[in-house]
């Protein structure tokens, strides 16, 4: 067991107040009020515990601790599925919540979710949507691993941050990560303990494909920051790694993004599917995609049927990415406009859609899609007056949400002198999101200023055991 839960059996401390948790936070910090009325954050708490803690930050209305002792367990706690997790000296801060039940983790997820619509954008949904759920564990994809050599210790590091530390965790596996590469862990630190380059080769990005039935892990491609160049010798070694782990695949990446190169010619391409809509999708390893494969499937299928897209219509997917939703859109809809704010994106994603093209007449034909790019961040209603109507819109922006966006719309629906051309609002709004904050205000936007109702919202939960939140939202106009 991991301190955070075998600290209970800790003597109390007497003359220490006893505290009722009462809710979690999205920093899995139980929340809980003193006698005077000060609110205090105990990690490690769950809500209805009720505990003692240790105070190791104060401010005037409020105090941060970490929990010492359990009166009262939550039935919700759980054992941890990873031996780093924990409130212990070096435990890895890559997860906050694997002590708590996965069902629990969502319920948390989806409180932050209502709240933050609510208190930010005063917007409440007219149905909550059923959560999006797939596997705790073995799930991501994706990863951005630091590389320490520690002449210290005599070792190298490699994995998270230990928690609230620039540390990194002496991590032995990872069970969040596909079990193949948590496997590899150990080897990998092996490897780059032998190379010349143990000093310099800060970090290894990790991006995994799907195998062809789309069932099971396929290419694993690890790309390898290297601050000098490598020598002959570290580039054997790397090979010699390649060839004796299946499916791994080595890029070297000596300066910025740009600058990554495959090692060895040949073996499978990265990619992944979309079954449901007869789609591969090719991607290089520095590339966004989502974290979890497994969801996001499921989330391009729930986004698509929400969206309820017909043949004669046309749709417009705002930061389109590589195409994760403008390729199944153009299986569906008569012409789909794809826009993003990179042109090395629209190229991709231009690629993207004349790959997927029926090479024989069992393939689903997909209608006409195009690319675009825009600073999605500087819209304004001319812009989008020049964009064309649309029946329906798929938003899917980063962190910083769609506030230029929302605006946009918003001045069209308060000055109609601005819909030029006979521009017309779209009937239906998806917006998947992955800050739950900047939903909420954009959110706002579009139901208390451009004639938007919420009527649906939900939590996708594309990362179990973290604090991250992942929603779906859909507006409709009034």
């Amino acid at each position: 067991m991991t301190e955070s839960i075998e600290e209970k059996k800790v003597p109390a401390n007497p003359g220490e107040e006893w505290l009722k948790v009462e809710s979690l936070d999205l920093d899995a910090q139980g929340v809980a009020h003193k006698a005077d009325g000060m609110v205090v954050f105990i990690e490690g708490a769950l809500p209805f515990e009720e505990v003692q803690f240790n105070v190791h930050r104060r401010k005037n209305n409020w105090e941060q601790g970490t929990v010492t002792t359990i009166r009262r367990e939550s039935s919700q706690r759980v054992r941890p599925g990873c031996p780093h997790f924990g409130l212990h000296t070096g435990a890895c801060g890559g997860c906050k919540m694997q002590h708590l039940d996965a069902a629990a983790q969502v319920a948390v997820k989806q409180r932050a979710l209502e709240d933050n619509l609510w208190h930010l954008g005063k917007v409440k949904p007219e149905n909550l949507l059923r959560p999006l759920e797939g596997p705790a564990w073995h799930y991501r994809y994706r990863a951005r691993l630091s590389v320490r050599h520690v002449v210290k210790k005599g070792t190298v590091l490699i994995g998270f941050h230990e928690r609230k530390s620039r540390y990194l965790a002496d991590m032995q596996v990872c069970p969040v990560l596909p079990k193949q590469v948590s496997e590899m862990l150990m080897p990998l630190r092996e490897l780059i303990g032998s190379m010349d380059a143990r000093d310099t080769c800060p970090q290894i990005e990790l991006a995994c494909g799907d195998a062809p039935d789309s069932t099971r892990l396929g290419t694993i491609a690890l790309v390898l920051r290297h601050l000098e160049p490598l020598s002959r010798a570290d580039i054997d070694r790397l090979k010699a790694f390649a060839a004796k782990n299946e499916g791994v695949q080595w890029w070297l990446q000596p300066k910025g993004p740009d600058t990554v190169k495959l090692l060895e010619e040949g073996g499978t391409p990265l990619a992944y599917r979309l079954p449901e809509f007869g789609v591969t999708m090719p991607f290089k390893p520095t590339d966004f995609t989502q974290v979890n494969p497994h969801i996001n499937r499921a989330l391009v299928g729930k986004a698509l049927r929400l969206l309820d897209v017909q043949s004669d219509e046309r749709v417009i997917d705002w930061f389109c990415g590589l195409g994760n939703f403008t390729l199944p859109l153009a299986s569906q809809a008569r012409v789909v406009l794809g826009i993003e704010g990179s042109d090395t994106l629209v190229a991709r994603a231009t690629d993207n859609f004349k790959r997927n093209q029926p090479a024989t007449s069992a393939r689903r034909e997909l209608s006409s899609a195009t690319f675009v790019a825009r600073n999605l961040f500087e819209m304004t209603p001319e812009m989008l007056v020049a964009d064309g109507s649309a029946d329906k819109w798929l938003v899917d922006p980063p962190r910083e949400g769609a506030f230029a966006l929302a605006k946009a719309i918003a001045d069209l629906h308060q000055q109609p002198e601005l819909r030029t051309d006979g521009w017309t609002p779209p009937k239906r709004i998806v917006y998947v999101s992955c800050n739950p904050s900047t939903l909420a205000r954009d959110a706002g936007l579009l139901v208390h200023q451009a004639g938007y109702r919420c009527t649906y919202a939900g939590v996708v939960n594309m990362f179990p055991h973290t604090a991250h939140v992942e929603s779906i939202a859909v507006f409709e106009q009034e």
